[in-house]
């Protein structure tokens, strides 16, 4: 038995190609289109790193999808926390658990799915305007 990947149900897949794409970094491995099932994959995973993939689902015939928090959360380690969050803050991305400690934060998809970063190895030496930056909104 092996891991194969985590499915996450989107309602706009573009908005969510420009968060864990452009934003988060991941980079789309395949995509297909599923004309009879009304249904379109794209899977993702870290640079280097397709062990560990994110299968986004966009059904083609809308729907509403509510919370997000009960699934939990994608977890990635990232080289350099600051310079991850500056990176999705430059992409319109608000942090909502700033990494005042120089080790974790907290960022959600546009379907509200918690994004976890993680710093690689040994904690950063906490820096502004990190270090100072309060909690916004539910991670």
């Amino acid at each position: 038995m092996r891991y194969l990947h985590t499915m996450v149900r989107v309602t706009d897949l573009e908005a969510s190609l420009k968060f864990y794409r452009d934003a988060l970094g991941l980079e789309v491995l395949r995509s297909k289109e599923v004309p009879a099932g009304r249904f379109i994959l794209v899977f993702l995973a870290a640079p280097g790193d397709s062990s560990a993939q994110v299968e986004l689902t966009y059904n083609l015939d809308p729907e509403v999808l509510q919370g997000g928090r009960n699934f939990g959360h994608l977890a990635y380690a990232v080289d350099n926390i600051y310079a991850t969050c500056e990176r999705l803050q430059q992409h319109g991305v608000t942090i909502l658990r700033p990494p005042r400690d120089g080790y974790v934060a907290f960022v959600r998809s546009p379907d509200n799915i918690s994004v976890e970063l993680l710093q690689a190895g040994q904690p950063l030496a906490p820096a502004e305007p990190w270090a100072s930056m309060a909690n916004t909104g539910q991670w």
